[in-house]
């Protein structure tokens, strides 16, 4: 593969979707819920293939088909641990959304602010989620950084493919918004399943299709089609460290979260986490198998997150096929960067600036968005430069940090008793428990940080909330008035699959 083919390709992708950007923000108001929200009216579908493409980054094709080929099969046990957590979207989703509507809420910090009545807990929240989605960010630019500099034979080094990569996500997010990720993410999903689909069918047929692939692995790596796997990686620790952040990914992670807000109805909800689900399901086990194929291939490889570059530019895809994976996997990594840059801005100019400054105009508040937006880019730029190892790993990491909210998430809508100073002191404590142990001790005692962090952050949120004095009222609307709002909507204990109201 000539590296002019790369460049052709990758520069009709970013011309395609910054036409459907430019579309997408025709219409575009001026308010910070338009911006950050697409004013709360994103259909059913849209909203399923952006929360697809959002949640799906590097991670899936680099990291988790690295992470298959290092350890085998409990890949896929791990990753379906994330798509049994979505049962949470069913139950907490109607109550963001709600919630979202009811008081004006744009950030799930904000929502915490909101809930404990504290504009210093939601500022808190929304540091702490920065600390731990930066890095979630350079990861997708690591991935994007490899797979460019491999399939161009190091004409487009590491450092130019990154830096590429971060403007176009910076380019798309600033635009317009919600609005211009929302359906610029739309198209790289039906990209990212598509390219996955007919790379991996292809290997597969090329390996002497699907019973002989199976039967290969069966005989040359009999240990990676059982746990704990090739090397004993996936020993029992080793798993619930890297399924724990996952299962709760959902609520945990803000760029995600925040998806909850923008439906524009119970129905496009509802909708949106059906497609999703069908989704997630079909490109997870693409995704393990590309690992396996990688596997069989090349089963020498130093570094597990070279395996997908390695296979794209080896010959062994034909090259039509591995253009259009790797522009299936930028895609992937750049509809991440955006929503995070996105929702990070939003965080910063919703809970950070406006916490600190409260009557400041809606107006000044969109233009702090907007402007902390090139320097987010610039932070996880330099941060990928580092080029730390094992992409899948990172993003564990990242999302361990994050579930440190958790707890204040969930008592926000099923404890009344909880309060702003348990709430602060479980993010706090949590995440420090969580940083501390990654740099010094990463399995102290068998259990990775987020299991560690999850443990402190429960506990510190339950003893300091019981001692503190709770705010009634509110506790009340999220509790008692909430639930009773969404059973007339039809809203019961099976969640959302109950909403009889499709539009």
């Amino acid at each position: 593969m000539q590296p002019w083919h790369v460049y052709l390709a990758f520069g009709l992708y970013v011309a395609a979707a910054s036409c459907v950007a430019l579309l997408a923000r025709r219409g575009l108001g001026r308010g910070v819920e338009e911006y950050f929200l697409a004013n709360r009216t994103l259909g059913g579908m849209v909203s399923a293939l952006s929360y697809s493409a959002t949640t799906y980054s590097a991670f899936m094709m680099v990291g988790l088909a690295g992470l298959t080929y290092k350890g085998g099969v409990g890949a896929l046990g791990f990753e379906l641990i994330y798509l049994s957590g979505l049962m949470l979207v069913a139950f907490f989703g109607p109550r963001f959304w709600l919630a979202g509507r009811r008081f004006h809420i744009v950030s799930p910090t904000e929502l915490l602010a909101v809930r404990y009545d504290s504009r210093a807990l939601g500022a808190v929240a929304a540091l702490a989620a920065a600390v731990f989605l930066i890095p979630y960010s350079a990861v997708q630019l690591m991935g994007i950084g490899y797979l460019l500099e491999t399939l161009t034979g190091g004409a487009l080094p590491f450092l130019a493919a990154i830096g590429l990569a971060a403007a176009v996500a910076l380019a798309w997010a600033w635009m317009g918004g919600l609005r211009s990720v929302a359906w610029t993410d739309a198209l790289q999903a039906l990209l990212m399943m598509v390219a996955a689909l007919l790379v991996v069918g292809y290997a597969v047929a090329e390996l002497g299709g699907p019973g002989t692939f199976t039967r290969r692995l069966a005989a040359e790596w009999p240990e990676w089609l059982a746990v704990p796997g090739g090397n004993g990686y996936f020993r029992f620790s080793t798993f619930l460290g890297l399924s724990l952040p996952w299962f709760f990914f959902s609520l945990s992670n803000p760029q995600v979260a925040q998806r909850m807000f923008a439906p524009r109805s119970l129905g496009s909800l509802r909708r949106m986490l059906l497609g999703f689900l069908a989704f997630g399901f079909v490109y997870t086990l693409v995704s393990v198998t590309w690992g396996f194929v990688a596997r069989l291939r090349f089963p020498d490889l130093a570094n597990p997150d070279l395996a997908t570059p390695t296979l794209l530019g080896s010959g062994f895809i034909p090259p039509f096929l591995a253009l259009l994976a790797m522009l299936g996997i930028t895609a992937a990594a750049i509809s991440t960067i955006d929503s995070v840059l996105l929702t990070l801005a939003s965080m910063i100019a919703r809970d950070v600036y406006r916490g600190c400054r409260p009557r400041v105009s809606e107006a000044g508040e969109l233009s702090v968005g907007k402007a902390v937006i090139p320097l987010l880019t610039l932070v996880a730029l330099l941060f990928a430069r580092l080029k730390l190892n094992l992409i899948a790993l990172l993003s564990v990491a990242s999302s361990a940090g994050l579930l440190v909210l958790v707890p204040a998430i969930v008592g926000a809508f099923f404890w009344k008793r909880g309060t702003a100073a348990g709430a602060l002191s479980s993010i706090v404590l949590g995440g420090a428990v969580v940083v501390i142990l990654q740099f010094w001790k990463p399995t102290y005692l068998g259990l990775w940080p987020g299991v560690w962090g999850l443990i402190v952050s429960t506990a510190a949120f339950i003893v300091v909330s019981l001692a503190t004095k709770t705010p009634e009222e509110r506790a009340r609307e999220f509790t008692d008035e909430l639930r009773n709002e969404l059973l007339a909507h039809g809203v019961g204990r099976v969640g959302i699959f109950r909403s009889p109201h499709p539009a």
